[in-house]
Parts: C-alpha cells; sequence; structure tokens
C-alpha cells in the first residue's frame, strides 16, 4: 500500500514543487516569467506569518500535489483569514483523496493559528474538484471582478 505524507515545503523540494506548480499553471492555461518561481518558491519558504505558506503531498517519497495558502487581515473580522490559492494534485494522482487531504493540512493550519475563515477560488470549468469543494466547503455567491 503507498504511504502518503502531507508536510511542509522545504527547500530540497524545488524540482518537484517547480514540476508541479507549472502543470497546475498548464490547467489553468497561463504561463508566467521565469522569474516569477524564485520569488514564490522563496514566499512560500519565508518564516514571515504574511507571507504565503506551502504544503507538499508525498507519495512514497514522490511529491503529487501542493498547496499554497496566506493568511491576511479582512475589514469584517478581527482575527485573519486564510486565503487557499493554489491547490494541485498531479493528474495520475486525482480521486485517491490528495485533494481532500491537502485542504484538510490547509484547515489545521488554520485551526491552529486561530483561524476560522479558510477560502478559495477556482474557474467554473474545474467540474472534478468543485465536486470535492462542493463536499468540504460552502459554496458563496460572491462573483470576482478583476483589472
Amino acid at each position: 500500500m503507498a504511504e502518503l505524507r502531507v508536510r511542509a515545503l522545504q527547500n530540497a523540494d524545488r524540482a518537484a514543487w517547480e514540476r508541479l506548480w507549472r502543470a497546475y499553471l498548464a490547467f489553468y492555461g497561463t504561463t508566467l516569467d521565469e522569474g516569477v518561481f524564485d520569488v514564490y518558491f522563496e514566499r512560500l519558504l519565508s518564516q514571515d506569518p504574511h507571507e504565503f505558506n506551502g504544503i507538499v503531498a508525498e507519495v512514497d517519497g514522490e511529491l503529487v500535489g501542493l498547496v499554497h495558502f496566506l493568511y491576511h487581515r479582512h475589514g469584517w473580522s478581527i482575527e485573519n483569514v486564510c486565503y487557499l490559492q493554489d491547490l494541485f494534485v498531479d493528474e495520475s494522482r486525482r480521486g485517491t483523496g490528495l485533494g481532500r487531504a491537502l485542504i484538510e493540512a490547509v484547515y489545521k493550519d488554520a485551526d491552529a493559528c486561530g483561524v476560522s475563515n479558510v477560502y478559495w477560488l477556482t474557474q467554473d470549468f474545474n467540474t472534478t474538484a468543485r465536486q470535492l469543494y462542493d463536499r468540504i466547503a460552502r459554496k458563496t455567491d460572491f462573483i470576482k471582478y478583476s483589472r
């Protein structure tokens, strides 16, 4: 039986993380300048509580999933909120519970930080992931606008 391990992103994960994050970006039909990769990875490893956090999923020692999240202030709450920005599981591992495990790891981290509100966005066409999201979170009525 395969061994699943969900843990904090580490510096040694750089190559595997980049492979997964490039696949995530491709899923959403986007590319980024190469310099963004270095800066984002550095932010994910920062100990600054206002920076991004990274958690990865390993199966038998191979990185197969990632989640990135950020704590920030909210005008309607005294406590911070948690924005789950990126969630990706290798296509060959989807439907195995890894996405749920990564989201639950963020929930656990948020609980430990005293943060009850964890939220994220996804695109309408992401129907497979939305089936999971509908089971573990509440869909809101908000519509995103962007400049």
